[in-house]
């Protein structure tokens, strides 16, 4: 049973890390049925769960991936149209999974307009267009995890 436990939290680690290295992210934790795991890159210490220590992953597995020095995000981040998120969550493009997007590249858009939505803390929020305009990028994907001041939407 022991050694069933550790599989199953290896794995989570795996697929925790994966999805650091897919999103950008620096650190994931979570608590599940008495399980806390935290998962983080690019800090000197390892996630701990219970009696279980996961070591840092060596060069090459997911979750010790070297940052693209000049990546999309960060030069969307510096554009005078882009929309940033205004807190950490999941993004969502639209308001259930069987409706489309509120934008699409090509929108119009006036202000106030609803772009999309960021989950946070089971609170859905949604964020408004600062000014009119047409939406020439969008930056997450439905599901995405975001974080604060991250780039979403550009708008020109």
């Amino acid at each position: 049973m022991a050694e069933e436990k550790t599989t199953i939290e290896r794995e989570l680690i795996l697929e925790l890390a994966e999805l650091l290295t897919s999103t950008g992210l620096t650190e994931i934790e979570i608590e599940k049925k008495g399980l806390r795991l935290r998962v983080a890159r690019g800090l000197s210490m390892g996630a701990s769960v219970g009696n279980f220590a996961a070591a840092p992953a060596p060069m090459g597995q997911p979750g010790n991936a070297i940052p693209a020095p000049a990546n999309a995000k960060a030069e969307a981040a510096d554009h005078p149209g882009a929309v940033k998120s205004p807190m950490v969550g999941t993004a969502y493009r639209s308001p259930s999974p069987t409706t489309p997007p509120f934008v699409e590249v090509g929108s119009k858009v006036t202000q106030g307009q609803t772009l999309l939505i960021i989950e946070a803390m089971k609170t859905m929020n949604q964020i408004p267009a600062p000014r009119a305009g047409t939406v020439v990028r969008v930056m997450v994907e439905t599901g995405q995890p975001v974080e604060y001041g991250e780039p979403l939407v550009i708008i020109e």
